[in-house]
């Protein structure tokens, strides 16, 4: 089945907000094995939207519209659907009540505007919406079936798992599979790792997919699958993934949607081990990432975020004349980081950092992006050098995501790796 998504919204299109509703859909619907031919954001006209609708993809058998579903005069597309099936809007009681019930939980009163959100074109299916006041509306015309939901991304939500992806799988029948498998990978460019996977990728079959996907810091690394169904596409691909995960078994560290500071949390929660952190060119983005893990406060006791020179002295021992003759980006400054964290925040584990990260502070010797990581083990204390690349904002993520897969490393008994950033 082959779809397309279009959001709708002006405050999209001139960066108001970002539309993370085609994201969502994206993945839902392919997880469903639907095909997505094209996704598109269009202004709130009738004009922009009559002509998504008049310019489908002649394959497109499904069509998800969100936004432009509110009560005010600048939403469009309920009568704009009208105009397009040549119906006029009818009167929907049981949408009327449902806004009354819900305007009186907060005492407030229902006016015109609202209560016009219970007029929905003729031919149309509602969709109740127990998250809002919008209902969704389904249409059918010459085998194509349309979605038109709210832009409100929870109520977007809701309709979709409750209401649209049973009606697709009722009305429609999906002839094709579709399996992703994602490898994630920590420390080697995208580049790097294409050069060494050309072998690999060229014995792929022709359904069979690689692709890449980098951010700061890391690569995912997703094969997909697509074929009839009945094609064990599932297990051929499980196939070639095993054989990805061998080829670069020492810089994989999770699968799927799984972020480092997650594995590292359960990693820690597993050995019953505590961590600190002390942070200088990070800016406290370490302990950022490691406390947005629900449950955290069981391994993570604290930080401690040394910016100055100052503070490195008195918090944490790091001796005066090491900070003048060395820098703070040297190696024994963050390893005597790491090895006092340890001590003040009384933790098995802890990591330091001290870097440049620009765009400024720079010198020949100690250029942007040379950041110092250290880490303290119940074992012994160590520091390794980093050359990151990009702008501010990256090298901080570069960084904590490096000084959290050491961590990784160490707690999996993994004391080298490859440092190629």
């Amino acid at each position: 089945m082959q779809a397309e998504v279009i959001t709708i919204g002006d405050e999209i299109l001139i960066g108001q907000i970002v539309d993370t509703n085609s994201a969502w859909l994206g993945k839902l619907l392919n997880n469903e094995g639907i095909d997505i031919h094209q996704i598109r954001s269009i202004r709130d006209t009738s004009d922009d939207i009559g002509h998504a609708l008049k310019s489908l993809h002649p394959e497109t058998e499904l069509v998800v519209f969100t936004g432009g579903l509110g009560p005010t005069r600048d939403d469009k597309t309920k009568q704009t659907l009208a105009d397009y099936f040549g119906v006029s809007l009818t009167h929907h009681p049981e949408v009327e009540r449902h806004i009354e019930q819900l305007f009186s939980r907060f005492n407030r009163e229902v006016n015109k505007f609202n209560r016009s959100q219970a007029w929905l074109p003729a031919n149309c299916i509602p969709l109740f919406n127990e998250k809002g006041t919008a209902p969704g509306m389904m249409f059918r015309e010459n085998g194509l079936l349309i979605f038109s939901l709210p832009g409100v991304p929870y109520e977007m939500k809701h309709l979709m798992e409750d209401r649209v992806i049973p009606l697709i799988r009722e009305k429609m029948t999906i002839h094709q599979e579709m399996v992703h498998r994602t490898l994630l990978t920590q420390g080697v460019p995208e580049s790097i790792l294409a050069d060494k996977l050309q072998e690999f990728e060229d014995q792929l079959p022709p359904d069979i997919k690689l692709a890449y996907l980098p951010s700061p810091g890391r690569v995912r690394l997703r094969l997909s699958g697509k074929a009839p169904k009945g094609n064990e596409i599932k297990s051929r691909v499980e196939g070639q993934f095993a054989v990805l995960h061998r080829a670069l078994a020492e810089i994989v560290y999770g699968e799927g949607d799984e972020e480092m500071e997650e594995i590292v949390g359960s990693l820690l929660r597993e050995k019953g081990k505590t961590i600190g952190v002390a942070e200088s060119c990070t800016g406290g983005y370490i302990s950022h990432l490691i406390t947005r893990v629900p449950g955290c406060s069981d391994y993570f006791r604290g930080s401690l975020v040394t910016y100055a020179y100052d503070l490195k002295e008195n918090l944490l021992n790091v001796p005066n004349d090491i900070l003048l003759s060395e820098g703070a980006v040297s190696q024994p400054v963050v390893i005597q980081m790491a090895k006092r964290a340890a001590e003040v925040l009384n933790v098995d584990y802890a990591i330091s950092t001290s870097g440049i990260a620009g765009p400024g502070g720079a010198t020949d010797e100690k250029p942007v992006g040379l950041v110092w990581i250290g880490i303290r083990t119940p074992e012994s204390v160590k520091a390794y050098q980093f050359q990151f690349n990009g702008d501010r904002e990256r090298i901080i993520r570069k960084a904590s995501l490096m000084a959290l897969d050491i961590l990784r490393r160490a707690l999996v008994g993994k004391s080298e790796f490859v440092r190629t950033y």
